[in-house]
């Protein structure tokens, strides 16, 4: 899957984020490595909301 995320040149290097995932942020050095540890941070994400999610009664519904 793609995500778009977001980066941010900063005094420590570089942050990173995911704005389709809420809190789903990181950071590097270089772009290059907080694209890495952003990739890191959203299987993360997403394997923590799929635990939280799987004894969940959820409905799928389709837009568009």
């Amino acid at each position: 899957m793609r995500y778009q995320v977001r980066l941010k040149k900063s005094e420590e290097g570089y942050a990173v984020w995911c704005p389709g995932l809420p809190g789903c942020w990181s950071q590097g050095e270089t772009e290059e490595e907080a694209l890495e540890n952003i990739k890191d941070a959203i299987s993360i994400y997403l394997e923590t909301v799929e635990e939280i999610n799987q004894d969940a009664d959820a409905r799928y519904v389709e837009v568009g």
